[in-house]
């Protein structure tokens, strides 16, 4: 039996005075921003044995938009693959995937860090998917990205921007 005066809405649970609410994410869209596939094994002709080397670039970017707690976040990849003997180039993938996210109970000091560890995280099993169907597509085994460590990629960028700053104070 319903209490007199219920909505009929379920009630959010009561937080503690004093505890912080918990950090929510919900992704409101993703989109390929960029993408272009070059088969230059085909375009040069390249014969003879081919063996393929792969080599993948990250690069990440992260913006806030004009609703309140929306970030686009955007992920670059670039995935090259050369002829290991001759060092020929076989193809080039660059793809540029965007995430739309709804970011609400991060401390401002933890959310850049969120942005660019939580939300690519969020995004890479979808650019797995388009790195090996596209390669596939373009006549090539499929390529099937290694996970990236974007706690690892973050932190690398941090210590080259500090380096750079040093640099530029000496």
């Amino acid at each position: 039996m319903a209490d007199e005066g219920s909505t009929g809405a379920p009630q959010q649970p009561q937080q503690p005075q004093g505890q912080a609410q918990q950090p929510t994410m919900r992704i409101l869209g993703q989109f390929i921003r960029d993408m272009s596939f070059e088969n230059i094994l085909v375009q040069k002709g390249i014969t003879g044995d081919v063996q393929p080397e792969i080599k993948v670039e990250v690069a990440l970017d992260a913006k806030k938009r004009q609703t309140e707690n929306q970030y686009e976040v955007l992920t670059k990849y670039k995935v090259t693959s050369t002829n290991k003997e001759s060092g020929a180039e076989l193809f080039i993938l660059e793809l540029e995937y965007s995430g739309l996210f709804h970011v609400e109970n991060v401390p401002e000091d933890q959310l850049h860090p969120f942005l660019m560890i939580e939300c690519p995280r969020q995004l890479f099993p979808f650019v797995r998917r388009i790195v090996s169907d596209v390669t596939r597509d373009g006549g090539f085994p499929p390529v099937n990205l290694d996970t990236v460590d974007f706690v690892a990629l973050y932190r690398q960028e941090l210590a080259r921007r500090q380096q750079a700053q040093a640099a530029k104070a000496n």
